[in-house]
């Protein structure tokens, strides 16, 4: 099948009758590319959950690493989507997506066995740890800007926000279960054997990946030179230019920005403003997970009833009013953790929702040329912000206390939706089904070596 094609014209695996019929029902559960895929990722996700609860363990438990040796270890993961993401968007969209996320999911189960090999050898270090943190980085950012474009080819653009719903639900479930696992695992296996099934996951991922049976067209030529910084600054210039994308990036990076500020002193408040005992806290922790769980699972029913854009625009505009709920806590003690907790569950909810479907609206209107470079654009400019917003959260709480830094981060993510509140994302009914043909205009770049009006 090509990369126009929808799955439609597939044939369908038969589901077993004993299967309620909502899943048997479902077009993508009986397209079996698809479940391939899901099944893959779904397992890595696993594995990727594990292994941020048993690499900082392994490294204060076996090394004795410092503070300041874990706050390096943490940022490490993060610096290849700053350094790289971008190059990886325009390097992805010259090629074929399926070979990419084969390597590269390859690459990180080798990446990953590299720390239980140098324990059984005996060569374990920090600097290790670090070098396999970024080198996982540089390749989940290949990764993650593959997948994404591969999905529209693979299901066809009206199925996009079923198609990652799915995906979410499966990260949701990976999210409660995955910490508690990997606590279970090192405390029974210990850290390096349950990093070697981290990496396993891995090989499974790349097994499922490759069992793919959907052929993808190849990548659309352009009979200009080819320019990496030219072809990176056209997926920024579609960004920046179009009003619906630009909209759906700036509420996302606001988001990702107010939210990580929020985290940085997140634990502190409910420990020491909140007095929360752990079990508390992991009961909050948790709820967020069963929230987004359940976002998943309403988002595809949510577009169907009120449309796609609405649905953007009501879960940006409530995941910063049920944030609201935090500072309530202070002023009601006696009901913080069920405030808390609430607080939590809906805003991962609502937060679950508007990825989805931002998510699925950008895929389905970018053409497929671009696809890589927006969506590795789009990941830059939003979750690379993710330590610029855990530092500023750090500082403001040392300058103006940890509950004023918590309320400005509340009142960021609730001025998240404005972004999208006022654009023409709230006039969008349907998800489309083809790209959007205006946006080849956006930007300074050339088709077919025609130069672009």
């Amino acid at each position: 099948m090509s990369s126009n094609q929808s799955p439609d014209n597939d044939v369908r695996r038969p589901l077993p009758s004993w299967l309620p019929s909502a899943i048997r029902n479902d077009r993508l559960w009986s397209h079996p590319d698809f479940v391939r895929l899901w099944t893959g990722r779904a397992v890595s996700q696993f594995g990727t959950q594990v292994s941020l609860v048993a690499i900082p363990l392994y490294a204060v438990l076996a090394l004795d690493a410092s503070a300041l040796q874990m706050g390096i270890l943490a940022a490490a993961a993060g610096i290849p989507r700053l350094l790289i993401g971008f190059i990886a968007g325009a390097w992805v969209d010259r090629l074929r997506r399926k070979p990419i996320m084969l390597v590269t999911d390859l690459c990180r189960a080798l990446t990953m066995a590299t720390i239980p090999l140098a324990v059984a050898l005996g060569i374990e270090s920090f600097a290790l740890l670090v070098l396999v943190e970024l080198l996982m980085g540089v390749f989940t950012v290949f990764f993650q800007a593959s997948w994404a474009p591969y999905l529209p080819g693979l299901v066809g653009r009206r199925n996009l926000a079923s198609a990652n719903s799915k995906m979410l639900a499966s990260n949701s479930v990976a999210q409660v279960a995955g910490p508690s696992l990997a606590g279970a695992l090192v405390g029974a296996l210990g850290a390096p054997i349950t990093l070697a099934l981290d990496a396993a996951s891995y090989v499974w991922s790349a097994l499922c990946i490759g069992k793919i049976r959907h052929v993808e067209s190849p990548p659309e030529p352009i009979r200009e030179e080819r320019n990496l910084l030219r072809e990176i600054r056209q997926g920024l210039s579609v960004l920046v230019t179009s009003p619906m994308l630009r909209a759906l990036t700036g509420s996302h990076a606001t988001i990702i920005m107010a939210g990580n500020l929020f985290l940085a002193v997140y634990p502190l408040y409910m420990v020491d403003v909140l007095g929360l005992p752990a079990r508390g806290v992991g009961l909050i922790y948790a709820a967020g997970g069963v929230g987004g769980l359940l976002g998943s699972l309403v988002t595809t029913w949510t577009i169907r009833r009120i449309g796609t854009g609405p649905t953007i625009v009501w879960s940006a505009v409530l995941f910063g009013v049920f944030g609201l709920t935090i500072p309530m806590a202070v002023l009601a003690p006696d009901y913080a953790l069920p405030l808390v907790i609430f607080a939590e569950f809906a805003q991962w909810m609502t937060l679950v929702m508007f990825q989805i479907t931002e998510g699925s609206l950008r895929l389905a209107v970018t053409p497929d040329r671009l696809l890589g470079r927006v969506a590795a654009s789009d990941q830059v400019l939003s979750n690379g912000l993710q330590p610029a917003g855990a530092l500023v959260g750090g500082v403001l709480g040392e300058l103006i206390g940890v509950q004023g830094a918590l309320l400005v981060g509340v009142a960021g993510m609730f001025c998240a939706g404005a972004w999208v509140w006022w654009s023409p994302v709230r006039e969008i009914a349907a998800m489309p089904t083809a790209p959007d043909p205006t946006l080849e205009e956006h930007g300074d770049f050339q088709i077919q070596g025609t130069p672009a009006s």
